[in-house]
């Protein structure tokens, strides 16, 4: 008996098949990751990075216009700390006037309507490369918290849209609120990276912004206390519904690809903007498999950002935003 139901009927021609297709990537989906250095005239390649730059301030003029130019209006900065500015306590993180702060302002002077998010934790101006501060050994929560909502508060006054907290700390996400709002900063928006793990895909970020975990006695050599354990899935739930109850606005998994049960698990039980990034582990080993000639990097890459959307994502953060929508045309 032949069936009276075929599937393949819909799959038989690009017609159809576009017809029918459930996810389609434009450049709304996308915030890109930028990465900002001091000095002038910089546009540093990432070594292990391929395609991929640090920018001082008047580079970074030029590439916000032209990603503005591509139709990607979303961007999500990072700063690479000098050495001699940083400390246990990430006292340059509220320098009204650091790196970071005249990165927002330099967006923003340039394209007013790009939309700004910043990465709110400390390990770029650790000397220790950590996401908190350090005292007997340990990472202190409360007190790394305190600092977090002081620098969150600092990246609202220079004209920030959203504020990023991807330290993991407990209780970060109410500590911002408050003190974003005790400034009137109400409209000033939170992307919580919710489930954020402990993941050795994070290298290449690592040796981009130098923020490694230094390889000290009594200190912490990992991020394990505070970044979640790979192989834990309901955890992920009980974090993202606690950013979503201390204010959270956007909720966010880290890394990407390897999480894509975790991403579903949140859209079935939350009904908030969901955020992925895709890491740079994952942008480097693409990078490096199609310059071996092993995969086209084009239409994985494709297949890699649709699968983060059709797992339930609102917004991807990616390295590869520009390429995706010179691609898309």
């Amino acid at each position: 008996m032949y069936p009276l139901r075929r599937n393949r009927r819909l799959r038989q021609s690009e017609a159809i098949r576009g017809l029918v297709r459930q996810n389609y990537i434009s450049p709304n989906d996308f915030l890109v990751p930028l990465f900002i250095v001091e000095g002038k005239g910089i546009k540093e390649e990432i070594n292990s990075m391929p395609n991929y730059f640090r920018y001082s301030l008047d580079l970074l003029k030029v590439e916000v216009r032209s990603l503005w130019d591509l139709g990607l209006k979303s961007v999500l900065l990072f700063v690479k700390v000098p050495d001699n500015l940083k400390d246990n306590k990430g006292t340059e993180a509220l320098n009204a006037n650091g790196l970071m702060q005249r990165a927002i302002k330099t967006v923003k002077d340039v394209c007013p309507d790009m939309l700004v998010m910043t990465d709110v934790a400390l390990d770029p101006y650790s000397s220790y490369g950590h996401d908190g501060i350090i005292a007997d050994g340990k990472i202190i929560n409360d007190a790394t918290v305190d600092v977090l909502a002081q620098m969150s508060v600092s990246h609202a006054q220079a004209g920030a849209d959203f504020v990023a907290p991807s330290d993991m700390m407990d209780g970060r996400i109410l500590g911002i609120r408050e003190a974003l709002d005790q400034l009137n900063f109400t409209d000033t928006g939170i992307m919580s990276y919710s489930a954020k793990y402990a993941s050795s895909f994070y290298g290449p970020f690592r040796d981009a912004l130098d923020s490694a975990p230094v390889d000290l006695q009594d200190i912490p050599k990992d991020k394990k206390t505070y970044q979640m354990d790979f192989a834990n899935r309901d955890e992920a739930i009980r974090e993202t519904e606690m950013d979503i109850a201390e204010g959270a606005d956007i909720v966010m998994v880290k890394p990407g690809l390897c999480y894509l049960d975790i991403v579903r698990d949140i859209r079935n039980n939350f009904d908030v903007p969901i955020a992925v990034y895709q890491v740079s582990g994952e942008y480097a080993m693409l990078k490096a498999a199609s310059e071996k000639g092993w995969l086209d990097h084009d239409s994985v890459m494709l297949e890699q950002v649709t699968s983060i959307k059709r797992a339930g994502a609102d917004i991807i953060a990616s390295y590869f935003a520009k390429d995706v929508v010179k691609l898309l045309g």
